[in-house]
């Protein structure tokens, strides 16, 4: 599925025009207060972001891969949160649904995906179950026509606004065949909420733990209809979520770079601008030629992905790539950061200047959805199974 050339061209540039006129103005208040303005989430829902991955037919606008990336690298120039509002619901939230779910699934829960009326979050990481999703320790278990689950969920994005969670239990036996994936309700009896997580950086971010305690989902709910097939939905959900990790990583690394270039134009030392010592223009060169690098390799990667047989098949070339991507992209906007934070000197270190914000922002990226040492390994293995 893809939105045709014209359409998209005039969606890509309401979406500049949003991120430049009114969340780059949004970010003192986001800093400050650690919370989205309601009349900007409202402006995101008319303009149909809560819907740009969900098909037509189900009442959203159905972009590609290939423009879904591009949608991201311009919500990527700003602060992490405004994206987080819906890019975790129509993302690793609601994919799931998107990608495995039943006709009956689909019709009854993308629909409300795409309006913003529900939003979603994506349940899988545990207390004990991290990086080792394959060894998560929440149960369900079957009785009559029902599922009773227990156990805890970890560092859930956007768990407080959620309506749903597309959620990871094991149904069955150890390791990865032994899970399934359900669609849970937030109002379900016995489902609790934690305390909101206080984090590093991303203010306006919404994470905490998702207690579920005899909490009862009809069989019904289980994502595909199947048991069992709950790990192999998070492995495809977790590429493109990963793709799109990528994109905003290239965004914000633009947007950093914008922001040092125009530092060492205005600050001046020693009689001229700093940004005329060789020492700045070569931390500036490293830096645009890094996210050079890195947008060519996610844009590859998204026209491969799309040109997969179909969105719901896993291809292990394409996973491959999507986790050189990653890694390429999070690791290169942590040192453009880092050089961003340097060429404005002590500045660099005061909130008020905006690299200092985007340089505790961008250091989760390296981190959620997989972290980078687990993309070295998926390439690592990719690589050694041979052609």
């Amino acid at each position: 599925m893809a939105l045709d050339t014209e359409s998209f061209e005039l969606l890509l540039a309401t979406v500049q025009r949003f991120v430049r006129e009114r969340l780059v103005p949004a970010e003192n208040h986001l800093e400050e207060f650690d919370e989205v303005p309601a009349d900007i989430i409202a402006d995101m829902k008319d303009m149909g972001l809560f819907g740009l991955t969900v098909p037509e037919e189900y009442g959203g606008i159905g972009l590609s891969v290939s423009q879904e990336v591009l949608v991201n690298y311009e919500l990527g120039r700003t602060a992490a949160a405004f994206r987080s509002v819906f890019g975790t619901n129509i993302g690793i939230g609601s994919q799931g649904i998107l990608m495995d779910g039943t006709p009956e699934q689909k019709a009854e829960y993308l629909p409300r995906v795409a309006s913003g009326e529900l939003v979603m979050s994506f349940a899988l990481t545990e207390p004990d179950a991290g990086t080792d999703a394959a060894s998560l320790k929440t149960r369900a278990e079957l009785n009559g026509d029902h599922y009773v689950l227990n156990g805890t969920k970890r560092y859930i994005t956007n768990a407080p606004r959620a309506g749903a969670f597309t959620l990871m239990a094991r149904t069955g036996g150890s390791g990865a065949g032994g899970i399934s994936a359900f669609i849970v309700p937030a109002d379900t009896p016995g489902l609790k909420l934690g305390k909101k997580d206080k984090k590093m950086g991303q203010r306006g971010t919404m994470t905490c733990d998702v207690i579920l305690e005899d909490a009862r989902v009809p069989a019904a709910n289980i994502i595909g209809g199947v048991p069992g097939q709950g790990f192999k939905t998070a492995m495809k959900v977790l590429d493109r979520g990963r793709l799109n990790i990528s994109a905003v990583s290239c965004g914000a690394a633009s947007r950093i770079l914008d922001e040092a270039s125009a530092y060492a134009r205005d600050r001046k030392q020693f009689g001229k601008p700093i940004g005329e010592f060789q020492l700045i223009q070569a931390m500036l060169a490293d830096s645009q030629a890094e996210l050079l690098a890195g947008w060519s390799l996610v844009q590859d990667v998204a026209r491969r992905f799309d040109a997969k047989a179909s969105p719901s098949t896993s291809d292990p070339d394409v996973s491959m790539r999507v986790s050189c991507a990653k890694l390429f992209a999070t690791e290169m906007v942590g040192r453009v950061a880092d050089r961003g934070v340097q060429i404005h000197g002590g500045a660099g270190y005061i909130n008020e200047y905006v690299v200092e914000r985007f340089y505790r922002d961008v250091r989760l990226l390296r981190l959620y959805e997989g972290t980078t040492q687990v993309q070295q390994l998926i390439v690592g293995r990719q690589l050694l199974k041979g052609n």
